[in-house]
């Protein structure tokens, strides 16, 4: 067996959230579609004789008992009592704060790259159940598909979404998710869906319940919608999980060279892509789902 392993770690766009109802502990019940897009960071994973977990090129301004990578490890290594280390690398491509997962889907790429190196086979269940420890998307990553997402984000039902490409805006100003959620103002009485109803016409349910809150509080949000509308014409731009990266699907007519250009000249400090959606995490056949 290899005694090192990279992994792509993907990101993930809400195509809507909506928020269906608040539970007696106050947690917010939410419907929503993950999408995976190939907006990639890369995890490398090297086993160590050492028994420590050795974290490279730190995240600056992120301690390691607050870094999702380093965390991950250290719950495997607890949760399954073992004595062997690995020396991790992390290159960030996805922005933090953007609202795109890129903290869960590393933490998740690190318990699936870790479950294969250790020689553990835990399964699927397990490495979700441990994931939710760290945050409750991370499960999403290591489901490893794209799903219709319900409760706080903990049930996910698979679902089969057509390729798509989108351009997707981070305007270099993260949104404080409990800010958004604590707001008086937040809509919390969605009428529920169901995955047909979504299915027979996605774009009618694109909108998420937190955008309102994140324009108040955010400007940058509402100017990110705004450079969409223009760039992209007949578009219909929305905000994913709490913000604030903005997206929207293009049509296969849109000028993409045109586009590009536009992306080479957004404001100071803002970052542009154009993704394609992913059917399954690169990841997905290494654990099993016995």
């Amino acid at each position: 067996m290899s005694n090192a392993i990279e992994l792509a770690c993907p990101a993930k766009l809400n195509l809507f959230l909506h928020i269906v109802g608040r539970r007696d502990d106050g947690y917010h019940l939410l419907q929503s579609v993950f999408q995976l897009i190939d907006w990639c960071d890369v995890l490398t994973l090297k086993l160590i004789p050492e028994n420590e977990v050795r974290r490279n090129n730190p995240i600056p301004g992120v301690p390691p008992e607050q870094d999702l990578v380093v965390r991950a490890a250290q719950l495997l290594k607890e949760h399954c009592r073992i004595d062997r280390g690995v020396e991790i690398s992390l290159k960030k491509n996805i922005p933090m704060g953007a609202g795109l997962g890129g903290g869960s889907s590393d933490a998740a790429s690190t318990l699936i790259g870790l479950n294969t190196l250790w020689d553990l086979h835990l399964d699927i269940a397990t490495l979700c159940q441990l994931g939710l420890q760290l945050g409750a998307d991370v499960p999403f990553f290591i489901f490893g598909q794209n799903a219709f997402v319900e409760g706080v984000g903990e049930k996910l039902q698979a679902i089969s979404l057509e390729t798509q490409d989108y351009v997707v805006i981070f305007p270099n100003k993260g949104v404080a998710t409990a800010q958004i959620f604590q707001d008086p103002q937040l809509t919390q009485d969605h009428a529920p869906i169901t995955i047909d109803r979504f299915l027979a016409s996605p774009r009618s349910y694109q909108s998420n319940d937190c955008q309102a809150v994140a324009v108040q509080k955010c400007p940058e949000v509402k100017q990110a919608l705004d450079w969409i509308y223009k760039a992209v014409p007949n578009s219909a731009p929305c905000m994913s999980g709490s913000g604030s990266s903005i997206f929207a699907a293009l049509d296969p007519k849109t000028d993409r060279t045109n586009l590009e250009n536009l992306l080479q000249n957004l404001p100071k400090g803002w970052i542009g892509q154009i993704v394609r959606g992913l059917n399954k995490n690169p990841a997905y056949n290494l654990v099993s789902s016995d």
